[in-house]
């Protein structure tokens, strides 16, 4: 059998990477061939998911501090995970990060870089940020903004949040409190006008803007097009094609839900799936029930317990692997 991959990150537990590894090297052992394909919607494990990175940048933390971020440049295109530059977790997550502090100028010094290393096209995964500053640190970063002239900038993601609502909706997980809020979307505001009047672009009625703090919104401004995170990347490591040629697709991510179906990974394998005939099975950390019949599931809170399924994922991952293709067989 043919078994494909197609996987997201296990928050917190395990990476897109370390799941597609478990599922493949499974159905290798026992025989089969395996295709893997760590998936992502734009956020964590962007880079993994187009082959990881081959470049390194000293650039500026969400915090201030000098840091070697990780990125990718290969036949003119330039793939830039903006966690990996201005990431919560770089910041220490929600109880290290100062969220009116926090700066995108990191992400953009990567997009600097990649115009110095001759990029044509730049793909920015946006998720995972530690900011809500609105994309202002990455814009005032770039050196030379006409550089960007002639080049295509996209910028994925997988939320509808518009700009001046970013504080609202992600603020708290950054570590905000009410008061922060406020502030920030004050400020998300403001910024609203200097886009206007510095590049002629109103952000504030565009979906998904507020993405990563706003920094979709900031990247807008400078010339850069929203797209869905999952079919960018489908695309560019076509996994249609991938899918139709799999006798199996396992999929997954840590927690499966309505949201799941919404522009993110399993639910878009799941179409993909659909269309070409293929069987499809989703492995998760927990499944919801209002989503059990949307999609064949195992969930390994259920099959092993929470505490094994938290502590020892992949190993868990690769023994639901075995029984599943030991009942295709």
């Amino acid at each position: 059998m043919r078994v494909l991959a197609a996987v997201d990150k296990f928050r917190g537990t395990a990476t897109a990477a370390e799941v597609a590894d478990a599922i493949c090297s499974t159905a290798e052992r026992l025989g089969h061939v395996g295709d893997r394909a760590p998936v992502s919607d734009g956020g964590e494990g962007w880079l993994d998911a187009f082959g990881g990175p081959n470049r390194h940048t000293l650039v500026t933390g969400p915090l201030g501090d000098s840091i070697r971020a990780p990125w990718r440049i290969e036949d003119g295109t330039a793939i830039i995970e903006m966690a990996q530059a201005s990431g919560l977790l770089i910041a220490g997550d929600r109880e290290g990060n100062d969220p009116m502090a926090a700066s995108t100028s990191g992400t953009g010094e990567l997009i600097d870089a990649a115009l110095d290393a001759g990029a044509s096209r730049i793909i920015v995964g946006l998720g995972g940020s530690a900011t809500t500053d609105g994309g202002f640190g990455a814009v005032r970063s770039l050196r030379s903004r006409h550089r960007l002239r002639g080049v295509e900038l996209l910028i994925a993601c997988d939320v509808r949040t518009r700009f001046t609502d970013a504080a609202r909706v992600f603020g708290p997980q950054k570590g905000a409190s009410p008061a922060q809020v406020a502030m920030l979307t004050g400020r998300l505001e403001r910024l609203v006008q200097v886009y206007r009047e510095d590049f002629g672009v109103d952000v504030s009625e565009l979906e998904g803007a507020g993405a990563a703090g706003g920094l979709a919104g900031g990247l807008v401004a400078l010339g850069g097009r929203l797209v869905p995170g999952f079919d960018l990347l489908a695309d560019e490591v076509g996994l249609a094609a991938r899918t139709a040629a799999a006798d199996l697709v396992i999929t997954g991510e840590g927690y499966l839900d309505e949201q799941s179906f919404e522009g993110k990974v399993a639910g878009g394998m799941s179409d993909l799936a659909a269309r070409s005939g293929t069987r499809i099975v989703a492995i998760a950390g927990d499944v919801d029930p209002e989503v059990a019949g949307r999609i064949e599931a195992v969930a390994l809170a259920a099959r092993f317990g929470l505490d094994r399924a938290m502590s020892d994922t992949v190993a868990c991952i690769a023994e639901v692997t075995e029984e599943l293709l030991a009942i295709s067989r």
